[in-house]
């Protein structure tokens, strides 16, 4: 169910965290499903248990999942799925920009990319 790449640069607990969102997306987690719990789910992956733990403990502060004590984690009823996307996808264009500026791509640059985007669509993209 979760898929982990050793090999790429986002720290595994952000791959986790996304797993999530993904899972959550396509209608495979569901509200009040639980989740494995951390142990179980760090041997699986062959990780350590606190990275697991950090990944459920972001997924907890962002109100997607909720801990009960001696249960386990569990989905929230409450989670908006679009808005988490929304939300997951600006941080990630936000990062990637500022990335862009550090190496000195200009604004202009950027901008023409997004505007061709728009008037292209996303069926040409």
């Amino acid at each position: 169910m979760f898929s982990i790449d050793y090999h790429s640069r986002e720290p595994i607990y952000e791959q986790l965290y996304n797993n999530v969102i993904r899972l959550l997306s396509l209608g495979i987690l569901t509200p009040e499903q639980q989740l494995p719990p951390v142990r179980q789910l760090a041997a699986q992956l062959g990780v350590n248990p606190n990275t697991v733990s950090k990944a459920y403990k972001n997924l907890e502060n962002d109100g997607i999942i909720y801990s009960v004590v001696g249960k386990g984690s569990f989905i929230s009823e409450k989670t908006k799925v679009a808005d988490l996307k929304k939300e997951r996808l600006l941080q990630q264009i936000g990062e990637n920009v500022h990335d862009a500026v550090k190496i000195g791509i200009k604004q202009q640059q950027i901008t023409e990319i997004i505007e061709n985007i728009y008037r292209k669509g996303v069926n040409d993209f």
